[in-house]
Protein backbone atom coordinates (compact mmCIF):
# COMPACT_ATOMS: atom_id res chain seq x y z
CA UNK A 1 0.00 0.00 0.00
CA UNK A 2 1.13 3.24 -0.84
CA UNK A 3 0.22 6.50 1.03
CA UNK A 4 1.09 10.16 -0.08
CA UNK A 5 1.27 12.93 2.30
CA UNK A 6 0.06 16.42 2.33
CA UNK A 7 2.88 18.03 0.11
CA UNK A 8 5.59 19.70 1.77
CA UNK A 9 4.96 17.95 5.43
CA UNK A 10 7.47 18.71 8.01
CA UNK A 11 9.67 15.68 8.77
CA UNK A 12 10.05 17.25 12.62
CA UNK A 13 6.13 18.11 12.80
CA UNK A 14 3.59 16.45 15.68
CA UNK A 15 1.30 15.19 12.71
CA UNK A 16 4.60 13.34 11.00
CA UNK A 17 5.59 11.89 14.14
CA UNK A 18 2.64 10.83 15.34
CA UNK A 19 1.51 9.24 11.33
CA UNK A 20 4.86 7.38 11.80
CA UNK A 21 4.30 5.69 15.39
CA UNK A 22 0.54 5.04 13.96
CA UNK A 23 2.28 3.42 11.08
CA UNK A 24 4.96 0.99 12.45
CA UNK A 25 2.72 -0.08 15.06
CA UNK A 26 1.03 -2.16 12.04
CA UNK A 27 1.47 -5.74 13.32
CA UNK A 28 3.83 -7.51 10.35
CA UNK A 29 3.51 -4.61 7.96
CA UNK A 30 7.14 -2.74 7.25
CA UNK A 31 7.39 0.82 6.66
CA UNK A 32 9.28 2.66 4.31
CA UNK A 33 9.82 6.28 3.53
CA UNK A 34 10.97 8.39 0.15
CA UNK A 35 11.02 11.67 0.57
CA UNK A 36 11.02 13.74 -3.14
CA UNK A 37 12.41 17.72 -2.90
CA UNK A 38 10.83 18.78 -6.55
CA UNK A 39 11.26 23.10 -7.65
CA UNK A 40 8.28 24.24 -5.87
CA UNK A 41 7.45 21.41 -3.23
CA UNK A 42 8.15 18.17 -1.44
CA UNK A 43 6.83 15.04 -1.46
CA UNK A 44 6.61 12.54 1.08
CA UNK A 45 5.45 8.80 0.20
CA UNK A 46 5.28 6.45 2.63
CA UNK A 47 5.14 2.54 1.33
CA UNK A 48 3.32 0.16 3.78
CA UNK A 49 5.42 -3.78 2.99
CA UNK A 50 3.75 -6.84 3.67
CA UNK A 51 0.23 -8.31 3.97
CA UNK A 52 -1.82 -5.17 3.69
CA UNK A 53 -4.67 -6.87 2.62
CA UNK A 54 -6.39 -6.50 5.60
CA UNK A 55 -5.76 -2.85 6.37
CA UNK A 56 -8.67 -0.68 5.22
CA UNK A 57 -8.11 2.25 2.61
CA UNK A 58 -10.83 4.28 4.01
CA UNK A 59 -8.79 3.87 6.83
CA UNK A 60 -5.64 4.89 5.53
CA UNK A 61 -6.91 8.00 3.93
CA UNK A 62 -9.26 9.09 7.03
CA UNK A 63 -4.93 9.68 9.11
CA UNK A 64 -3.67 13.30 9.80
CA UNK A 65 -0.93 13.99 6.87
CA UNK A 66 -2.34 11.37 4.48
CA UNK A 67 -3.16 12.99 1.15
CA UNK A 68 -3.95 9.96 -0.68
CA UNK A 69 -3.99 6.21 -0.34
CA UNK A 70 -3.39 3.39 -2.85
CA UNK A 71 -3.14 0.10 -2.97
CA UNK A 72 -0.06 -1.02 -5.00
CA UNK A 73 0.06 -4.32 -7.28
CA UNK A 74 2.84 -6.61 -6.63
CA UNK A 75 4.71 -5.96 -10.11
CA UNK A 76 6.52 -3.09 -10.54
CA UNK A 77 5.76 -1.23 -6.94
CA UNK A 78 7.44 1.80 -6.66
CA UNK A 79 7.24 2.27 -10.33
CA UNK A 80 4.05 0.98 -12.22
CA UNK A 81 0.89 2.55 -12.71
CA UNK A 82 -1.71 1.33 -10.15
CA UNK A 83 -5.52 1.67 -9.61
CA UNK A 84 -6.63 5.37 -8.15
CA UNK A 85 -2.68 6.03 -8.38
CA UNK A 86 -2.86 9.53 -10.05
CA UNK A 87 0.58 10.23 -9.36
CA UNK A 88 2.80 12.59 -11.93
CA UNK A 89 4.97 10.54 -14.13
CA UNK A 90 8.11 13.20 -14.90
CA UNK A 91 10.93 14.97 -13.15
CA UNK A 92 12.99 17.66 -13.26
CA UNK A 93 16.77 17.53 -13.57
CA UNK A 94 19.31 20.31 -14.53
CA UNK A 95 15.91 22.97 -15.02
CA UNK A 96 15.13 20.06 -17.90
CA UNK A 97 11.78 18.19 -17.49
CA UNK A 98 11.55 14.55 -18.21
CA UNK A 99 8.21 13.00 -18.46
CA UNK A 100 5.73 10.92 -20.85
CA UNK A 101 4.47 13.84 -22.05
CA UNK A 102 7.77 15.25 -23.02
CA UNK A 103 10.52 14.93 -26.06
CA UNK A 104 14.43 15.17 -25.87
CA UNK A 105 16.94 14.24 -28.37
CA UNK A 106 20.49 13.29 -26.53
CA UNK A 107 22.75 13.41 -30.14
CA UNK A 108 26.50 12.67 -29.32
CA UNK A 109 29.35 10.58 -29.35
CA UNK A 110 29.32 7.08 -28.53
CA UNK A 111 32.58 7.51 -27.31
CA UNK A 112 34.63 9.97 -26.88
CA UNK A 113 37.67 10.17 -28.85
CA UNK A 114 39.48 13.88 -28.76
CA UNK A 115 38.21 17.52 -27.20
CA UNK A 116 38.58 18.72 -30.80
CA UNK A 117 35.74 16.28 -31.54
CA UNK A 118 33.83 16.71 -28.37
CA UNK A 119 33.80 20.96 -29.23
CA UNK A 120 32.54 20.02 -32.57
CA UNK A 121 29.77 18.58 -31.16
CA UNK A 122 28.87 20.55 -28.51
CA UNK A 123 28.69 23.23 -30.83
CA UNK A 124 26.73 21.59 -33.66
CA UNK A 125 24.18 20.78 -30.54
CA UNK A 126 24.28 24.73 -29.63
CA UNK A 127 23.99 25.97 -33.17
CA UNK A 128 20.53 24.18 -33.43
CA UNK A 129 19.29 24.57 -30.17
CA UNK A 130 19.78 21.36 -28.29
CA UNK A 131 20.69 21.03 -24.62
CA UNK A 132 21.16 17.35 -24.54
CA UNK A 133 23.75 14.97 -25.25
CA UNK A 134 25.63 11.08 -25.20
CA UNK A 135 29.06 11.16 -24.11
CA UNK A 136 31.03 7.80 -23.31
CA UNK A 137 33.91 7.75 -21.37
CA UNK A 138 33.39 4.37 -20.17
CA UNK A 139 32.60 1.52 -23.00
CA UNK A 140 31.96 -1.81 -22.29
CA UNK A 141 33.43 -3.86 -25.40
CA UNK A 142 33.02 -7.64 -26.07
CA UNK A 143 36.58 -7.72 -27.03
CA UNK A 144 39.18 -7.24 -24.12
CA UNK A 145 41.31 -5.57 -26.93
CA UNK A 146 38.58 -3.65 -27.92
CA UNK A 147 38.83 0.39 -27.01
CA UNK A 148 37.46 0.87 -23.79
CA UNK A 149 36.70 4.94 -23.30
CA UNK A 150 39.25 7.58 -21.86
CA UNK A 151 37.45 7.47 -18.58
CA UNK A 152 38.03 9.62 -15.94
CA UNK A 153 40.77 11.38 -18.02
CA UNK A 154 38.46 13.22 -20.64
CA UNK A 155 35.46 13.91 -17.99
CA UNK A 156 36.89 17.50 -17.04
CA UNK A 157 36.86 18.89 -20.76
CA UNK A 158 34.04 17.45 -21.80
CA UNK A 159 32.27 18.88 -19.14
CA UNK A 160 33.61 22.00 -19.71
CA UNK A 161 33.26 22.07 -23.01
CA UNK A 162 29.24 21.09 -22.42
CA UNK A 163 28.89 24.16 -20.21
CA UNK A 164 30.56 26.21 -22.72
CA UNK A 165 27.81 25.41 -25.37
CA UNK A 166 24.82 25.41 -22.91
CA UNK A 167 24.58 21.66 -22.95
CA UNK A 168 22.70 20.77 -19.63
CA UNK A 169 22.68 17.13 -19.46
CA UNK A 170 25.52 14.42 -20.88
CA UNK A 171 24.22 10.85 -20.98
CA UNK A 172 26.99 8.93 -19.86
CA UNK A 173 27.71 4.96 -19.10
CA UNK A 174 28.84 3.79 -16.32
CA UNK A 175 29.75 0.04 -15.73
CA UNK A 176 31.21 -0.03 -11.42
CA UNK A 177 30.61 2.25 -8.71
CA UNK A 178 33.74 4.07 -8.75
CA UNK A 179 32.62 5.90 -12.20
CA UNK A 180 30.03 7.49 -10.04
CA UNK A 181 32.72 9.17 -8.02
CA UNK A 182 34.98 10.08 -10.58
CA UNK A 183 31.87 11.82 -12.69
CA UNK A 184 30.92 13.45 -9.35
CA UNK A 185 34.76 14.40 -9.04
CA UNK A 186 34.79 16.01 -12.12
CA UNK A 187 31.99 17.85 -11.98
CA UNK A 188 32.65 19.58 -8.96
CA UNK A 189 35.93 20.08 -9.85
CA UNK A 190 34.98 21.86 -13.37
CA UNK A 191 32.77 23.52 -11.23
CA UNK A 192 29.54 21.84 -11.89
CA UNK A 193 29.18 23.66 -15.49
CA UNK A 194 26.46 20.97 -16.49
CA UNK A 195 24.52 17.37 -15.74
CA UNK A 196 24.92 13.64 -16.18
CA UNK A 197 22.02 10.98 -16.41
CA UNK A 198 24.08 8.38 -15.29
CA UNK A 199 23.19 4.92 -18.04
CA UNK A 200 23.46 1.48 -17.44
CA UNK A 201 23.73 0.01 -20.23
CA UNK A 202 22.02 -3.31 -21.91
CA UNK A 203 25.31 -5.72 -20.43
CA UNK A 204 24.75 -4.66 -16.86
CA UNK A 205 20.86 -4.55 -16.93
CA UNK A 206 20.96 -7.70 -14.81
CA UNK A 207 24.33 -6.74 -12.46
CA UNK A 208 21.89 -5.97 -9.08
CA UNK A 209 24.89 -4.99 -7.24
CA UNK A 210 25.41 -1.98 -9.43
CA UNK A 211 22.19 -1.21 -9.79
CA UNK A 212 21.60 -1.03 -6.35
CA UNK A 213 24.53 1.06 -5.53
CA UNK A 214 23.41 3.61 -8.47
CA UNK A 215 19.46 3.54 -7.08
CA UNK A 216 21.08 4.64 -3.55
CA UNK A 217 22.75 7.80 -5.37
CA UNK A 218 19.83 10.23 -6.09
CA UNK A 219 22.31 13.27 -7.26
CA UNK A 220 21.96 11.89 -11.00
CA UNK A 221 19.01 10.55 -12.81
CA UNK A 222 19.68 6.87 -14.44
CA UNK A 223 18.63 6.03 -18.25
CA UNK A 224 18.31 2.02 -18.31
CA UNK A 225 18.98 -0.07 -21.22
CA UNK A 226 16.70 -2.93 -22.07
CA UNK A 227 18.91 -6.21 -21.44
CA UNK A 228 19.46 -7.31 -25.42
CA UNK A 229 18.68 -10.92 -24.51
CA UNK A 230 15.96 -10.75 -21.59
CA UNK A 231 12.58 -9.92 -21.36
CA UNK A 232 10.65 -7.13 -20.69
CA UNK A 233 9.18 -7.77 -17.65
CA UNK A 234 12.86 -8.77 -16.74
CA UNK A 235 13.93 -5.44 -17.92
CA UNK A 236 11.10 -3.21 -15.66
CA UNK A 237 11.87 -5.65 -12.76
CA UNK A 238 15.91 -4.61 -13.43
CA UNK A 239 14.17 -0.51 -13.17
CA UNK A 240 12.59 -1.68 -9.90
CA UNK A 241 15.60 -2.24 -8.25
CA UNK A 242 17.05 1.46 -8.50
CA UNK A 243 13.43 2.50 -7.58
CA UNK A 244 13.24 0.35 -4.54
CA UNK A 245 16.84 1.68 -3.41
CA UNK A 246 15.52 5.42 -3.71
CA UNK A 247 16.05 7.12 -7.08
CA UNK A 248 13.13 7.43 -8.92
CA UNK A 249 14.65 9.75 -11.65
CA UNK A 250 14.44 6.79 -14.20
CA UNK A 251 14.38 6.56 -18.10
CA UNK A 252 13.37 3.50 -19.63
CA UNK A 253 15.91 2.66 -22.59
CA UNK A 254 14.62 0.02 -25.84
CA UNK A 255 17.79 -0.55 -27.69
CA UNK A 256 16.80 -3.30 -30.11
CA UNK A 257 16.73 -6.84 -28.87
CA UNK A 258 19.64 -9.38 -30.13
CA UNK A 259 18.69 -11.67 -32.25
CA UNK A 260 19.11 -12.70 -35.93
CA UNK A 261 15.85 -12.32 -36.84
CA UNK A 262 16.57 -8.64 -37.13
CA UNK A 263 19.02 -8.47 -39.71
CA UNK A 264 20.36 -7.01 -41.70
CA UNK A 265 20.27 -4.73 -38.61
CA UNK A 266 22.28 -4.58 -35.68
CA UNK A 267 19.36 -5.87 -33.36
CA UNK A 268 15.34 -6.28 -33.99
CA UNK A 269 13.66 -3.23 -33.40
CA UNK A 270 11.39 -2.98 -30.49
CA UNK A 271 10.15 0.45 -30.24
CA UNK A 272 6.47 -0.78 -30.18
CA UNK A 273 7.36 -1.47 -26.68
CA UNK A 274 6.90 2.48 -26.17
CA UNK A 275 3.47 2.52 -25.52
CA UNK A 276 3.41 -0.96 -22.98
CA UNK A 277 6.37 0.78 -20.75
CA UNK A 278 4.39 3.85 -20.30
CA UNK A 279 1.24 1.86 -19.97
CA UNK A 280 2.37 -0.29 -17.17
CA UNK A 281 5.08 2.26 -15.58
CA UNK A 282 5.12 5.96 -15.03
CA UNK A 283 9.08 6.01 -16.95
CA UNK A 284 9.54 8.22 -19.70
CA UNK A 285 10.95 5.97 -21.88
CA UNK A 286 13.63 6.55 -24.42
CA UNK A 287 14.72 5.11 -27.53
CA UNK A 288 18.06 4.09 -29.19
CA UNK A 289 17.75 3.89 -33.04
CA UNK A 290 21.73 3.57 -33.60
CA UNK A 291 22.47 0.46 -31.56
CA UNK A 292 19.23 -0.61 -33.02
CA UNK A 293 19.72 -0.10 -36.78
CA UNK A 294 23.38 -0.34 -36.60
CA UNK A 295 24.64 0.71 -40.34
CA UNK A 296 24.06 4.12 -42.00
CA UNK A 297 22.27 2.22 -44.61
CA UNK A 298 18.95 3.98 -46.74
CA UNK A 299 15.82 3.07 -48.54
CA UNK A 300 15.29 4.30 -51.81
CA UNK A 301 13.38 7.10 -51.13
CA UNK A 302 17.13 8.13 -49.21
CA UNK A 303 15.87 7.85 -45.44
CA UNK A 304 18.58 6.50 -43.58
CA UNK A 305 17.28 3.78 -41.89
CA UNK A 306 17.96 5.38 -38.35
CA UNK A 307 15.76 8.03 -38.86
CA UNK A 308 12.81 5.57 -39.92
CA UNK A 309 13.59 4.01 -37.03
CA UNK A 310 13.47 6.69 -35.00
CA UNK A 311 10.36 7.98 -36.34
CA UNK A 312 9.11 4.64 -35.70
CA UNK A 313 9.79 5.20 -31.91
CA UNK A 314 8.37 8.75 -31.87
CA UNK A 315 5.52 8.70 -33.52
CA UNK A 316 4.60 5.61 -30.52
CA UNK A 317 4.97 8.29 -27.72
CA UNK A 318 8.71 8.16 -26.89
CA UNK A 319 10.35 10.34 -24.93
CA UNK A 320 14.22 10.88 -25.36
CA UNK A 321 16.23 9.40 -28.30
CA UNK A 322 19.32 8.41 -27.91
CA UNK A 323 21.64 8.98 -31.44
CA UNK A 324 25.44 8.33 -32.42
CA UNK A 325 26.60 11.35 -34.39
CA UNK A 326 30.02 12.12 -35.20
CA UNK A 327 32.45 14.87 -36.93
CA UNK A 328 34.19 12.22 -39.01
CA UNK A 329 32.11 9.05 -38.28
CA UNK A 330 34.94 6.78 -40.48
CA UNK A 331 37.70 7.86 -37.80
CA UNK A 332 35.06 7.38 -34.70
CA UNK A 333 36.86 5.01 -32.23
CA UNK A 334 33.55 3.09 -31.30
CA UNK A 335 30.39 2.67 -33.89
CA UNK A 336 31.34 4.77 -36.84
CA UNK A 337 29.53 2.45 -39.11
CA UNK A 338 26.10 3.80 -37.42
CA UNK A 339 26.66 7.34 -36.41
CA UNK A 340 25.09 10.08 -38.38
CA UNK A 341 27.37 13.78 -39.75
CA UNK A 342 27.19 16.41 -37.79
CA UNK A 343 25.93 17.92 -41.50
CA UNK A 344 22.77 15.60 -41.02
CA UNK A 345 21.94 16.88 -37.59
CA UNK A 346 19.66 19.78 -38.64
CA UNK A 347 17.78 17.16 -41.11
CA UNK A 348 17.54 14.49 -38.47
CA UNK A 349 16.09 17.26 -35.99
CA UNK A 350 13.60 18.20 -38.34
CA UNK A 351 12.53 14.72 -39.43
CA UNK A 352 12.19 13.86 -35.63
CA UNK A 353 9.87 17.04 -35.25
CA UNK A 354 8.07 16.01 -38.00
CA UNK A 355 7.18 12.64 -36.49
CA UNK A 356 6.82 14.19 -33.10
CA UNK A 357 3.85 16.28 -34.40
CA UNK A 358 2.28 12.79 -36.12
CA UNK A 359 2.45 11.47 -32.51
CA UNK A 360 0.50 14.89 -31.15
CA UNK A 361 -2.07 14.81 -33.94
CA UNK A 362 -2.73 10.98 -33.27
CA UNK A 363 -3.20 11.72 -29.24
CA UNK A 364 -5.95 14.07 -30.81
CA UNK A 365 -7.51 11.92 -32.69
CA UNK A 366 -7.83 9.34 -30.29
CA UNK A 367 -9.28 11.87 -27.95
CA UNK A 368 -11.86 13.15 -30.17
CA UNK A 369 -13.14 9.16 -30.73
CA UNK A 370 -13.03 9.09 -26.91
CA UNK A 371 -15.02 11.81 -26.31
CA UNK A 372 -17.74 10.96 -28.85
CA UNK A 373 -17.78 7.56 -27.13
CA UNK A 374 -18.76 9.02 -23.92
CA UNK A 375 -14.86 7.89 -22.11
CA UNK A 376 -13.05 9.64 -20.10
CA UNK A 377 -10.80 12.20 -22.45
CA UNK A 378 -7.00 12.23 -21.68
CA UNK A 379 -5.28 15.55 -21.42
CA UNK A 380 -2.89 16.32 -24.32
CA UNK A 381 0.25 18.44 -23.58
Amino acid sequence: MLLILTPNIDPESEVYRQLLAHLSSLQNIQVRVHREEGVEQSLTEVYLIGNTAAISLHDMRSLPGVERAVRVSEEYRVLGRHKGDDRDSHFDYQGVRFGQDTLHVFAGLCAVDNPTNVELMMRALSENGQICTRMGAYKPRTSPYSFQGHGRKCLPYVFELAGKYGIKVIAMEVTHESHIDEVQEALHGTGNPTGVMLQIGTRNMQNFELLKIVGRQQEFPVLLKRGFGITLDESLHAAEYLASEGNRKIVFGLRGMKTNIGEPHRNFVDFAHVPVVKRLTRMPVCVDPSHSVGFRTSGPEGILDVMHATAQGVIAGANMVLVDFHPLPAQALVDGPQALTLEELPHFLEDVQIAREAYEKRMRLAERYRSQEGEPALIVS
